[in-house]
Order: C-alpha cells, then sequence, then structure tokens
C-alpha cells in the first residue's frame, strides 16, 4: 500500500455445483493463499458459494441453509486474516431471492450488494430466479448483525486516502447504463465484477476489449472476476477469465480454463492523478452508503512491470505501428504548416546526428504528401570546431539520399570574428565557446530560409526539452519543430524504423548515424578523430531521464516513488546511487530550465507527454525545485 500500491485478485476455484461445503473449503483456502502474497483484496466469481448453474435448486431450502452456514463459516476463518474477500452467493432479502456479493473483512460482513441487471435472453434465465437489485441501501440483518443491502454501496479503507471500492455482478457490466458509472463519480477507485460469462468463440476478445474500455473511461481499476471449470456444461462452458485493468490497460489476465488467483498491483495514486488533471471526470453524490475498514498500511512487493522505456512499446508488432503512426503526425503536422502558409522550401541544419535526421525524414515525408520536389529541401551543414569526419560525411551522404539540396556553410571563422568582438578567448572552452557556435548555426539557417523564402524545421526533442540541453536562441528556436514531443529513447526507434523500410544505401547511413554518439559536436574531437564531448556523460543517460520524466510528467509521481521504480526497473543496469544522482539532476535542469519551455516554437503532439506552454505543460519559469530536493535528500540509498 506504500506509494498507492494494492494488491489485489480475481480468484477462480474449482467448484461443486451445489455443494456448499466443498466451495466453501475452497473460498477459504484461497482468501488463505491470496494473503499470504500480500493481497488486500481477492474477488470471488458470481454466485461462487453454490455455483452459477444450480437452476432451479437455487429455490431449494436446503441450498439456502447451506449457503448462510457456509458464508458465516467464511466469515469465521478468515477472521484473523488481514483481506477483504469478495463472496457470491443468493441472498434472501423481503421474501425476494437476489444475486449478491457479500463483502467480508476480519470476521465481519461489511455489506452486501445485489446484481441490478438480470438477464433473461439467449442461454440466461436469471430472472426465473433472482429479483433485480436495488439503488437505495437498506439494512437486513445477518448471524443477527445489522448489514447493508443494496447496490449503492463503497467501502473504503480508512488508513489510505483513496483507497476505495464498489461492486457490481456479471450483466451489471455489459449494459450500457452500468452501476460503476454512478460508482466512481460517487469516489470508487476500483470496481469489483464477480462474473460468470460463459464461453463462447471471439467472447473472450470482447470481454477484454470491454473491460479494458471501462477502466479507461471510468478513470479506474476494474477487475473481473469469472467462473471456471466445475461449472455445469449441460448447456454452457466457463473458462474462469479472470482480468485485472487499470486506466485502460490490461495489467493481469488469466489464461482460459485454467483458474486460481489472477493478480495486480493497482496504482490508487496514479488514478487519483489522472482524475484530478481530467476536468470532465466530476464527482458527483448519489446518496452512497460508505463501508469503511481499517487496514494497516504495508509495503506491497511488487509483481507489476514498470518498463525501462515507458514511451516504446515492449512488442515488436506494436513498435512498427507505433513508429508509422508518430511519423506520419510529424509529417502531416508540417505538411499542414508548410500548405497554410504556401510555403515550398524547408531549410534543416543536418548534423549527421539523431535529431537532424529524424528531422529530415519528417520533412521528406510532408514534401511526398504535398507532391513537392524534394529540392525544396535545403539541408544546410555547418563544419566547425567540434565536428567529426563521421558525422559531416553521414550528413552529406543523408542529404544526397533524401534528394535535397546540401548547402555547406564554415562558420569556423564567423565564430571566431565573433570570439574577437566579445573578447572571449577561444582556447577557454566553456558555455560561451559552444553557445557561441549554436547560435551562429541558427542564424545561418534562419538567413538561409529568408534568403529561399523557407522556414526553419526544428531538430530538438523533448529530452532534450526537459532537461534544457539546448542553446536558448540557438538550436532552441525554430519555426515549426518536428521532434518537440518526441523522447530521445523514442527517436532512436523511428530513425530505426525508416532505416528498416528503405533502400539499402540510405539504410546504411542511417543505421550508422544510429550507431553515433550523441553530441553537440561543440568541442574539438580527441586526436584520433572521434567525438570528444558526449551528451550523456555530462547530463546523464537518456534512458534514465525519459523513465524519469515519463512518471514525472505523465503520472506526476513524487521523487520517491520514482526513485523506487527506476530501482526496480534498473536493478542490474544501474546502482542506487547512480539513479539517485541523475535523478537528482534532472529535477534541478527540469526547474532551473522552464524559461526556455515558455517560449517554444509550434511543434505537433505525437504522445500523452509533451512540454509545449501552449498544450499540456504549464508551469512559471521561477517555480521552486527545494520542495521535490528535501523528499530527494531524505532518501536513503
Amino acid at each position: 500500500m506504500k506509494d498507492g500500491f494494492v494488491k489485489i485478485a480475481c480468484a477462480t476455484p474449482y467448484l461443486r455445483v451445489a455443494d456448499c461445503n466443498y466451495n466453501a473449503d475452497k473460498i477459504i483456502e484461497m482468501i488463505k493463499n491470496a494473503h499470504s502474497m500480500g493481497v488486500k483484496v481477492v474477488c470471488f466469481p458470481e454466485l461462487s458459494l453454490t455455483g452459477y448453474t444450480c437452476g432451479d435448486l437455487f429455490f431449494q431450502s436446503a441450498l439456502g441453509n447451506s449457503v448462510e452456514e457456509n458464508l458465516l463459516r467464511i466469515v469465521n476463518e478468515t477472521a484473523d486474516i488481514e483481506i477483504v474477500s469478495i463472496v457470491g452467493l443468493p441472498f434472501s432479502y423481503m421474501g425476494k431471492l437476489y444475486n449478491c456479493a457479500a463483502v467480508i473483512f476480519k470476521g465481519e460482513i461489511l455489506g452486501i450488494v445485489p446484481k441490478k441487471n438480470i438477464p433473461s435472453y439467449s442461454e440466461f434465465y436469471e430472472a426465473r430466479y433472482f429479483a433485480p437489485g436495488f439503488e437505495s441501501d437498506f439494512d437486513t440483518i445477518v448471524n443477527n448483525k445489522i448489514v447493508s443491502f443494496g447496490t449503492n454501496q463503497i467501502f473504503e479503507c480508512s488508513n489510505m486516502s483513496g483507497f476505495s471500492f464498489a461492486v457490481e455482478i456479471c450483466e451489471d457490466l455489459w449494459v450500457g447504463d452500468t452501476p460503476s458509472v454512478k460508482h466512481v463519480r460517487s469516489g470508487a477507485a476500483i470496481i469489483f465484477n464477480l462474473s460468470a460469462s460463459d464461453e463462447i468463440i471471439g467472447k473472450s476478445d470482447y470481454r477484454r476489449t470491454i473491460v479494458k474500455a471501462k477502466s479507461g473511461s471510468l478513470i479506474c481499476a476494474y477487475a473481473y472476476a469469472d467462473a471456471g471449470i466445475g461449472e455445469s456444461t449441460t448447456d454452457m462452458v466457463f473458462a474462469g477469465h479472470n482480468i485485472i485493468a487499470e486506466n485502460g490497460s490490461i495489467l493481469s489476465e488469466s489464461k482460459l480454463f485454467k483458474g486460481g488467483l489472477c493478480t495486480a498491483d493497482i496504482d490508487i495514486y496514479r488514478i487519483l492523478k489522472d482524475r484530478r488533471a481530467t476536468n470532465t471526470w466530476q464527482y458527483s453524490d448519489h446518496n452512497y452508503t460508505i463501508n469503511t475498514f481499517d487496514m494497516a498500511v504495508s509495503e506491497t512487493k511488487l509483481e507489476r512491470i514498470f518498463p525501462q522505456k515507458p514511451f516504446v512499446p515492449l512488442d515488436k508488432a506494436s513498435l512498427d505501428s507505433n513508429c508509422e503512426e508518430i511519423l506520419s503526425l510529424q509529417a502531416v503536422g508540417l505538411m499542414t504548416r508548410l500548405k497554410a502558409i504556401g510555403c515550398k522550401t524547408a531549410v534543416v541544419g543536418l548534423s549527421g546526428g539523431l535529431d537532424s535526421t529524424l528531422a529530415l525524414i519528417v520533412i521528406a515525408h510532408a514534401f511526398d504528401m504535398l507532391s513537392l520536389d524534394r529540392n525544396g529541401i535545403i539541408a544546410v551543414t555547418m563544419p566547425c570546431f567540434g565536428t567529426t569526419d563521421r558525422t559531416y560525411n553521414n550528413a552529406c551522404r543523408l542529404a544526397k539520399s533524401y534528394g535535397a539540396v546540401l548547402r555547406e556553410v564554415h562558420i569556423a571563422d564567423s565564430v571566431n570574428q565573433h570570439f574577437k568582438d566579445i573578447e572571449h578567448d577561444p582556447d577557454i572552452h566553456d558555455v560561451t565557446y559552444e553557445n557561441s557556435q549554436a547560435r551562429e548555426r541558427t542564424q545561418v539557417l534562419m538567413d538561409i530560409a529568408n534568403q529561399s523564402g523557407g522556414i526553419v524545421i526544428g531538430t530538438g526533442d523533448l529530452s532534450e526539452l526537459a532537461l534544457g540541453w539546448a542553446t536558448y536562441n540557438g538550436d532552441h528556436m525554430s519555426m515549426y519543430a518536428v521532434n518537440a514531443s518526441i523522447p530521445k529513447t523514442l527517436v532512436r526507434h523511428l530513425v530505426a524504423h525508416e532505416a528498416a523500410n528503405t533502400d539499402k544505401e540510405l539504410s546504411e547511413v542511417l543505421f550508422d548515424v544510429l550507431d553515433t554518439p550523441v553530441s553537440p559536436e561543440l568541442l574539438p574531437p580527441e586526436k584520433d578523430g572521434t567525438i570528444s564531448q558526449k551528451t550523456e556523460d555530462i547530463v546523464g543517460p537518456y534512458e534514465l531521464h525519459d523513465f524519469f520524466l515519463y512518471y514525472v510528467i505523465r503520472l506526476g509521481f513524487s521523487p520517491k516513488k520514482i526513485y523506487r521504480l527506476a530501482c526496480i526497473s534498473f536493478d542490474g543496469v544501474y546502482d542506487r546511487g547512480t539513479i539517485f544522482k541523475w535523478l537528482k539532476k534532472f529535477y534541478w535542469r527540469f526547474f532551473s530550465q522552464q524559461f526556455k519551455r515558455s517560449c517554444l516554437p509550434d511543434g505537433p503532439k505525437v504522445g500523452s507527454v509533451t512540454l509545449s506552454p501552449r498544450g499540456d505543460w504549464r508551469m512559471p519559469s521561477d517555480a521552486c525545485v527545494a520542495l521535490w530536493q528535501s523528499e530527494l535528500d531524505s532518501i536513503e540509498y
């Protein structure tokens, strides 16, 4: 529960139809097993105490008596362990039988929730046995104790803000007006669904889609516990398809016909953050009963995977698809700008590095979309003190391969003259030495754009913007910045995607660009002509900074939480001290360099994280980093 993580589970035990004693044994066994795994809430399928397929046996008094006896046995035999259990059972109230969920914790029944939507179509005949549940909360008596009965109930942990859940049952998910809409708008962060969804061809895909979509549209976690083997196969087969989703993503899913426990670590704080950030998600008071329970806050042993590169899909098919879409988004953005202003010339500074290569790729695609001749692309290479033969040659080869006009402007004399003008010693390789070159290059690009009636296309990426790794009014500035929302870890894959889908000659040079160390090349090269100034030696590994960027901006996590996740994700890659060092550097640079982001040129948003002051990120340039640094300083590593 530390850092907002709560481990939950969907449980599908093997059962015997109408054998409540046997089913209760299995339920108790799975509750205890789930508790040993650190699970805080475990949900069982619909009518799990009796079996969903009892048919007219639901009307038998013997079955009803056994349900009551075994419900109390489950309550009593799990009273000494700290776990909430949600069990499905038929329950009689005011002369009617209801399909219900009993919520149990430490020897108490916190509430009983009836199913609201009762299906009687196709293979389902539930209306023959069960009355539809009602929203109004009434009291009922179970084992001489008053228990809340009704659909409008929320169960809330008093020890952890935001840890709250509600319950709906099977068909309640499949209808248009699902009870979960009211549940989440009344405060529930997690929805548990007890289900008995029979399996037919194609249904698992639809079930997966609807659970995933519901968790996304309601900004919640959704746990779907499905009936499995042991249910009667007279007319139906049940597969135990358990699914746990959060905010539109599947976290965990069981294989069909396997049963057992399906667990996932729900991030309550992420859910709350996304709700706060989405102004169309609004709280509404629907007159709910709030049932509280006390559960000690403990550290959750995380089984959830936090990818080292959150901006990059893990599987190749998704990565290829994303790369194709992103390149199209970038190109369409530029195409629209060129068309709107009637411009047929684009000017780009081509260094032979990754970012300018990606910019050239995007420009070429945009020109093709407009059916413009690529000789309207002016690629300018501007050798100076730090330029190496490798990057220079790659820049020339790239321009030629893409059919761009290559212009070569040597800026060393201009920069040296500038040093004389401002009385700077060229032997002093400080920030003035470096930035003078960057600003001279930008001046050259701007003037060539004026000369040719074109616009300058920016090459800087999202990671550089986050770190402020750009010369103000140098490479920081352009007329349209096509890479502004592309993180460095993704830039590599976009260039690699282009390399894999082009001719052999161009592919060779693109792969060589990918193999070149990231560098602004503002300092003289080594004696052997290799790059001396490597960006990641100065600001830190981009894979770490992109990880930090995602969790700082997209999810708003605290420094301690980000550090914890980074240590898990990069275990064996970086030691804890190294991660701490660069996380502290990230926060310092991110805050101190906001002024550069406050006046960014236009550029297309292509992902969920962007730092445009006109888009998703509005931050004062004078914001103080002290609060974040103070939390970091309290970390023991």
